[in-house]
């Protein structure tokens, strides 16, 4: 099964993600995690992405796609894939298309995760971490014992700088201006499917099921 999850920050991704990965015995990769793995084995794409990434500027796109490519050609994507972070664009999809039929691949779905701004907003603007241990709460969905207070090693919790109000709203306008070409691209593509967020975090995985047609 060879995936895409889209979703904005805060819709969840990552937890689904990893559902997926443990469910379908496929490997879960961000483009974070491209980038680090290939500059950790010092390959020639990962050596030339660290050129980039050391001083602060964004990987050129035929960078970005030459680490999927050593990515995807592993052994544990032999039986699939679920990407996350790429693509962001549509030259990135429209090259990763190639690349696949290049690995002799070809993409099952696009998994959209579809949640209420304000319920992003509400999700990302109450998350707390701890500045020691860097344990995660949040004040409706899990609070600490003690507000304020880790649970964990009793340092004092504090809000991230991307999750003050202003700058969650610009993360989710670019996300929206980024993602929304692509959900067009990737709907006449006749591969998307889209599940509501809003829902319980294992309704939302039933869903996505439900829509993979169980698939394994």
């Amino acid at each position: 099964m060879n995936l895409i999850l889209f979703g904005a920050p805060g819709a969840g991704k990552g937890t689904q993600a990893l559902e997926l990965a443990k469910s379908y015995q496929i490997p879960h990769i961000s483009t974070g995690d491209m980038f680090r793995q290939a500059m950790a084995k010092h390959t020639p794409m990962g050596e030339e992405a660290a050129k980039y990434i050391n001083k602060g500027h964004l990987v050129p796109d035929d960078v970005t796609i030459g680490i999927v490519k050593e990515r995807l050609s592993n052994s544990d994507c032999q039986n699939g894939f679920i990407l996350d972070g790429f693509p962001r664009t549509i030259f990135q999809a429209e090259s990763l298309e190639i690349l696949l039929q290049e690995l002799n691949k070809k993409l099952d779905y696009v998994i959209q995760i579809d949640v209420a701004q304000d319920a992003l907003i509400q999700r990302l603007t109450g998350r707390r971490m701890c500045k020691r241990c860097g344990a995660s709460y949040h004040i409706i969905h899990r609070p600490s014992k003690v507000e304020g207070i880790c649970d964990e090693c009793g340092s004092e919790l504090y809000i991230r700088k991307d999750d003050n109000l202003e700058s969650v709203q610009v993360r989710l306008e670019t996300y929206l201006l980024q993602t929304k070409p692509l959900i067009e691209y990737y709907q006449k593509k006749g591969c998307l499917v889209t599940v509501d967020g809003n829902q319980d975090i294992k309704k939302v995985f039933a869903d996505i099921q439900c829509k993979l047609g169980d698939k394994k």
